[in-house]
């Protein structure tokens, strides 16, 4: 947490971190559940996300990024690939590495999950007010931020 200066609400900015945390967290096991595919793991589908953002990756570096020991990614990768939503492909610069990249399957499965995910969260925020709609777009980017830090 940041540093409070003398005049600051220590416990009003303790329960606000609070209250993010638990709405973030239950916000997101709900959305976990608007899957497309049931038989991928949250762990596949994130290493499939992380494969549309960066393109391509070595194992040892979607390892790094998914926080996992890398004899797991190995194992995720190999899991991936049997079910033809990634393909491993020779590193340009080091023959002992393999290049991990997803497939056309995988991104439209991709896109229709997240257009899934969409349309439920949005019709779980037609609810809000115009006021709470503005924070939220708002905080959208605020939030985007505290994921990448």
């Amino acid at each position: 947490m940041p540093e409070l200066s003398p005049g600051d609400d220590a416990a009003a900015d303790a329960d606000a971190v609070n209250a993010l945390r638990s709405a973030v967290m239950r916000l997101s096991r709900r959305l976990k559940h608007q899957r497309v595919d049931e038989s991928l793991s949250p762990t596949e589908m994130s290493v499939l996300g992380t494969l549309a953002r960066c393109g391509h990756a070595t194992p040892g570096e979607l390892a790094r990024k998914e926080h996992v020991q890398p004899p797991s990614m190995t194992r995720i990768v190999a899991m991936l690939e049997a079910k033809g939503l990634v393909r491993l492909e020779p590193h340009p610069d080091d023959r002992r590495q393999k290049v991990v990249t997803q497939t056309e399957q995988a991104e439209a499965m991709l896109e229709e999950s997240r257009r899934k995910r969409n349309a439920w969260l949005a019709e779980l925020a037609s609810g809000l007010d115009e006021d709470e709609w503005a924070a939220l777009r708002t905080a959208a980017p605020v939030l985007e931020k505290l994921a990448q830090l």
